[in-house]
């Protein structure tokens, strides 16, 4: 019996597996060698089906010569953790108000429980996954996020050790991906007197899709991708029509950030910059090695 998010292949013909196969050939062929970072998150990182398909796609991406790197968030893992604690979370414009205290269940959270659990499923379904914060090798430097009033730019909110990348140094990335390892990075970077920071993982995964040259980036969400007024998907999306639709709202709250990180990255060389639907069954293959469209896709250009 299949899950009700497997999709059921029994009755496909096997020449019509084989030319399903065939197609993903000239993709395979075009990405090889080349890195992928996956922003991880959404439902994919919370329903049981969609973890294991997640992690298979992973694996089998790198098995036929890709390059993927895993940087995820973990929101509500985090607040069902200070819930535990007694201790309610503040969010000052979206972002989450970090003191220290709230910073030890970050660390434990994200570097912890969340990366563990993504490495482990990784693992079960035959890749090599090693966790990483951005502490290890130095990757991640940071310094305190200064974030202005929407209303009143004179105005600054202090949201406690909430990190703005200062540099990342892809080095250990690098040794790990030339080894055969898949590298899984959680989020957290660190200050000039040793401090550590929680840092936005849209932004560190645009960020780290940047200095290593990615061929892609794929932000995994909880929605189809960017949708017009009329909720129809918006397929293909370049810097000049994403302002328009900021400009008139389509635009706004928690995807103002993502989007913004995805601009960067396109217009730093990564090639293509991919929001797609995680709730979707293998949403990470049909977009990688197919030509289907399963999201938005932004362009530099």
């Amino acid at each position: 019996m299949t899950s009700p998010h497997t999709t059921d292949v029994s009755h496909i013909a096997p020449r019509e597996k084989a030319e399903i196969l065939s197609q993903a050939l000239p993709y395979i062929r075009r990405f090889h060698g080349k890195t992928i970072v996956i922003k991880y998150g959404g439902n994919a990182m919370t329903d049981p089906d969609l973890q294991q398909d997640f992690a298979e796609d992973v694996v089998l991406l790198k098995l036929v010569g890709l390059n993927p790197v895993v940087v995820h968030g973990g929101g509500p893992q985090i607040e069902g953790a200070l819930s535990r604690l007694g201790k309610k979370g503040q969010f000052i414009q979206g972002m989450r108000v970090t003191d220290e205290e709230t910073m030890e269940v970050v660390e434990w959270v994200l570097a912890g429980q969340v990366q563990q659990d993504i490495v482990g499923l990784i693992n079960a379904a035959g890749g090599k996954a090693v966790g990483l914060t951005g502490r290890d090798g130095g990757m991640i430097r940071a310094k305190k996020l200064k974030m202005l009033d929407k209303d009143d730019p004179a105005k600054e909110h202090d949201v406690g050790q909430v990190g703005d990348i200062v540099s990342i140094d892809p080095s250990v990335v690098k040794a790990l991906q030339d080894d055969q390892f898949i590298p899984v990075v959680s989020p957290i970077g660190f200050g000039e007197h040793n401090e550590s920071y929680n840092i936005n993982a849209d932004v560190v995964a645009a960020k780290l899709a940047t200095v290593l040259q990615a061929e892609k980036l794929l932000m995994l969400t909880n929605i189809r991708g960017v949708l017009d007024k009329n909720g129809e998907l918006l397929t293909e999306l370049t810097p000049r029509r994403i302002d328009e639709l900021v400009e008139d709202g389509t635009i706004s709250g928690g995807m103002i950030p993502k989007i913004a990180g995805a601009i960067d990255a396109a217009k730093s060389g990564v090639n293509a910059v991919h929001i797609i639907d995680g709730r979707v069954p293998h949403a990470m293959l049909l977009e990688v090695l197919t030509d289907q469209a399963y999201g938005t896709m932004i362009s530099s250009r």
